[in-house]
């Protein structure tokens, strides 16, 4: 029986880690009708597993369940995508600032290194690889960080935003080229011993040039207005 109920888990988390790897790189785009008995046939599994996997996804808000129609994959919520770009540019913000009087020119190489991998990635672009190398990229000045709590927030603002979706630069392309260019003028501030304020102000604008391009090619607009 034990036995059973394993091989059951077994099952059930495959396909929620096969079904959400699909809609995390694209394959299954918002919008995009999750017919289970497909999906079971396509993994090689029954419709239980899958039908438990979906109601994960759905817990999760990257699947939605509407009447006579099923469950579709979720586009981007636009006020919770802006609430947890505002919060992360803040908290973010700090973290690089505080961050950079402790990196090295170990670190600054290592930065460079993924911005120039970022560069190149820009002639045949791919969004997952890119928003992949853009966290590498952001990890390297913000990991020194010493307050802890604060680094914790970074963190969880990060998670948050992979819930939503793998990728904005998948809806904003253009924003990508900016975004490495950003990266280098971030790397200089930061090589030249600029000030706190004034790393963590470049910092803080970066992230939002992308939540406002974003909003901008959606004209996607929150539930409420913010300040």
């Amino acid at each position: 029986m034990a036995r059973t109920e394993t091989a059951a888990g077994s099952k059930s988390q495959q396909s929620y880690e096969a079904v959400k790897a699909r809609i995390v790189d694209g394959t299954y785009s918002p919008g995009y009708r999750l017919v289970l008995a497909k999906i079971a046939e396509d993994l090689g599994v029954s419709v239980v597993p899958v039908r438990e996997a979906i109601r994960r996804l759905e817990a999760e808000g990257l699947v939605t369940f509407e009447r006579n129609v099923g469950a579709t994959v979720a586009g981007i919520d636009p006020t919770e995508y802006l609430y947890t770009m505002q919060t992360l540019s803040i908290v973010e913000g700090a973290a690089t600032a505080l961050s950079s009087p402790l990196m090295g020119p170990s670190d600054i190489a290592r930065a460079r290194s993924v911005n120039n991998e970022m560069r190149a990635c820009l002639e045949h672009f791919d969004p997952v690889r890119f928003t992949r190398l853009n966290q590498d990229f952001h990890s390297v000045l913000f990991e020194n960080c010493p307050n802890p709590h604060i680094l914790d927030l970074v963190h969880r603002g990060w998670n948050r935003l992979a819930s939503l979706r793998s990728s904005t630069f998948r809806f904003v392309p253009g924003r990508a080229r900016e975004s490495v260019e950003e990266h280098d003028d971030l790397l200089r501030l930061i090589e030249s011993g600029a000030d706190a304020d004034t790393i963590e102000r470049a910092a803080r604008l970066h992230r939002s040039a992308t939540l406002d391009a974003y909003l901008a090619q959606s004209g996607a607009r929150p539930s409420e207005e913010t300040p």
